[in-house]
């Protein structure tokens, strides 16, 4: 399974094609659009958010509420393409695009970076394709991977445990649907009603004072059949490939699954999980200290991992930059004015562990069908309660 985006912050679409779908997979237009409004909240966000109202348009691959089996493409109306048409269309008026052209790079951007690698010299080319409004496009693509999820019984949920200084412990005995709900009710989506009012403290301190703020995320996914990912091949280990898909995130720059790097200041007895077994889970383990992964591959336990993401770049109190073409130093302009992005990325962290989950899940069992990849899991369940 696998998929492809296309589209810029101000253009007039972000468009979706997922390939690898089994058939027959029952398919939630709302789950989609919901996934979509969820990234949209969160406090600390900007303007974009009141202008956007995302939802999806299904384009292929759905009939009669099911996947058929052939690709799935979906697009994500960008509301704002209407006043950017002469700037941002195909043959754009010379004069009008001339005026938003984009000499100035934004410290901690892809700005300088693309502008050099693509030869532009307007680098609105760069920054309309690296602007997180993508994120709006992977969110979907998640939604959907959610969906097959759910189908074979498995439920995942994510939560802020930090934002600046403002943070929580490490809580245990959560299940997926408690974090949901909890997380959801929060402005922040922190379980802890004391470090909720900090955060939100800390984001009005930081906006007043023209900065922005970072902080880390947690994705839980329970009921994950052991065996999921590979030992055999580094490409092959899904903890490797769920960390990536963390850090691919726009803004993140860390992962850990478990505990993580906290794991590197104690001793081996307080890291390794013990293995327990019973006639009622059969092999089990008595802690969760490696985030349900051994060797690379599921273990029967719930996947924890947590996320980095750096403040967001774009300050009303402007860091230095220099300008493309003159070469003089300046202040770096403005793009949007959000201030924390972090309750809001935590969503798009569940949807794109959502993909890697459902990716492995496809590739480990028969799944020409919905029907033959529930089939599968429900037997490898099975097997491994009695092993």
């Amino acid at each position: 399974m696998r998929y492809l985006t296309a589209g810029e912050s101000h253009g007039p679409q972000l468009t979706l094609i997922i390939e690898g779908l089994p058939s027959r997979m029952p398919f939630s237009k709302e789950k989609v659009d919901h996934e979509l409004a969820r990234r949209q909240k969160g406090y600390g966000r900007g303007r974009r958010m009141q202008i956007e109202s995302d939802e999806i348009r299904i384009l292929s691959g759905i009939r009669f509420g099911k996947t058929t089996g052939a690709p799935v493409a979906l697009s994500i109306e960008n509301k704002d393409w209407k006043k950017w048409t002469e700037i941002m269309g195909i043959h754009p008026d010379e004069e009008k695009a001339a005026k938003r052209r984009v000499s100035r790079p934004r410290p901690g951007h892809a700005d300088l970076n693309g502008a050099i690698k693509y030869n532009h010299r307007d680098m609105r080319d760069v920054l309309e394709r690296s602007s997180a409004r993508e994120t709006a496009a992977r969110v979907a693509a998640g939604a959907v991977a959610r969906q097959l999820l759910e189908y074979c019984g498995i439920r995942l949920a994510g939560h802020v445990v930090r934002i600046g200084s403002a943070g929580t412990r490490r809580l245990a005995g959560w299940t997926a649907a408690a974090i949901a709900e909890k997380s959801e009710a929060s402005p922040v989506r922190c379980l802890d009603p004391e470090a909720e009012k900090e955060m939100i403290r800390q984001i009005d301190e930081a906006k007043q004072e023209g900065d922005s703020l970072g902080g880390v995320v947690e994705v839980v996914v329970e009921n994950v059949p052991v065996g999921l990912g590979s030992h055999v091949h580094w490409d092959r280990k899904l903890d490797a490939r769920i960390v990536q898909a963390i850090v691919s995130i726009n803004a993140f720059k860390g992962a850990e699954i478990g505990i993580g790097f906290e794991a590197g200041e104690l001793k081996g007895s307080q890291v390794h999980d013990e293995i327990l077994w019973s006639e009622e889970k059969g092999f089990h383990r008595g802690s969760n200290r490696l985030g349900g992964f051994e060797g690379g591959m599921t273990n029967g336990e719930p996947i924890v991992v947590r996320g980095v993401m750096k403040p967001i770049p774009t300050l009303y109190k402007p860091l230095r930059s220099v300008d493309l073409d003159s070469k003089e130093p300046f202040e770096a302009s403005i793009e949007r004015s959000d201030n924390c992005a972090v309750p809001a990325a935590s969503v798009v962290a569940e949807n794109v562990v959502a993909w890697e989950v459902a990716r492995a899940l496809l590739e480990t069992f028969s799944s020409d069908t919905a029907e033959d990849l529930l089939r599968e899991v429900v037997r490898r369940r099975e097997e491994a309660r009695k092993f």
